[in-house]
């Protein structure tokens, strides 16, 4: 009876939180070192640059990237009658959570298991005051483990749009990546799209884009999938610059090509979601 109550009052708290979220995104790679979480960072940078209401939680619990590429690494979080408040970006127009900001120390390593690990995505989901939010990027670890089954779980019929997926154009990349999606079909979570991420090499001096790996291959299995394809974004050495710097790339840089891409990539996101 216990368990009951306290699985029903989990669902309270998660509907009440989740009320005013329009548009709740996954963004999921099947291997590690794709570029997952920088893609979703500037997502979440992007919706904000076309004036929408963002969250971003980081549900890498063992990797919490994402305070360090949004310069918010030494960010506390603070409590309220109501929960844990994010840390706040742009005006409150972007709000993060990430587990990287409950650590004692930065470097502290995440040792825990499963059930641990779903009982802190639960406290992400029901205890954060998200308030208003037209789109709640979640960053997933790579592959499919008790993190995803949590998210999808707690979001179960509540404004779950469906998953991004990322890869590079390595045919090892997509092949784990197709697991991935094999892995939202079982789970009944749509696949928004795929994006192809380090896909050529832009030059620091004029700007040129060059294949230096395979390239396409993403928007091949976007078609065998029967997906949309999202777009490609290069290695640019500027880009990756200012992620590890925590600055905004498509603030820094608004004319360059890498912005033009993900600028595209949002609108095409905003575009399904909103279809």
């Amino acid at each position: 009876f216990q368990f009951f109550f306290f699985q029903l009052f989990n669902f309270f708290l998660t509907v009440r939180r989740m009320t005013d979220i329009k548009h709740t995104i996954l963004v999921l790679s099947g291997k590690g070192g794709v570029g997952k979480s920088t893609v979703a960072a500037q997502l979440a940078l992007g919706l904000v640059n076309k004036g929408l209401r963002v969250g971003l939680l980081d549900i890498d619990l063992c990797g919490p990237s994402i305070p360090r590429m949004l310069g918010v690494e030494d960010a506390d979080i603070l409590t309220c009658s109501e929960g844990w408040v994010p840390v706040y970006k742009y005006d409150e127009m972007l709000s993060i959570m990430s587990i990287g900001f409950v650590l004692e120390k930065k470097t502290d390593a995440v040792i825990w298991r499963g059930p641990k690990k779903t009982g802190m995505i639960q406290k992400f989901i029901t205890d954060v005051c998200w308030k208003s939010l037209d789109y709640l990027i979640i960053d997933t670890p790579p592959g499919t483990s008790d993190e995803h089954l949590a998210i999808v779980e707690a979001l179960k019929g509540k404004h779950l749009d469906g998953a991004v997926l990322v890869t590079t154009p390595q045919g090892v990349a997509i092949s784990d990546v197709r697991r991935e999606a094999n892995f939202c079909k079982k789970i009944e979570v749509p696949i928004l799209g795929i994006v192809e991420n380090m896909s050529g090499y832009v030059c620091p001096h004029c700007a040129e884009c060059t294949n230096l790996f395979a390239t396409g291959g993403g928007e091949k299995l976007a078609s065998v999938l029967e997906v949309p394809f999202l777009g490609r974004l290069p290695i640019d050495p500027e880009f990756g610059k200012c992620v590890g710097e925590g600055k905004d790339f498509i603030e820094e840089y608004p004319d360059s090509t890498t912005v033009s891409r993900i600028k595209s990539i949002v609108d095409n996101i905003v575009s399904g979601t909103n279809e």
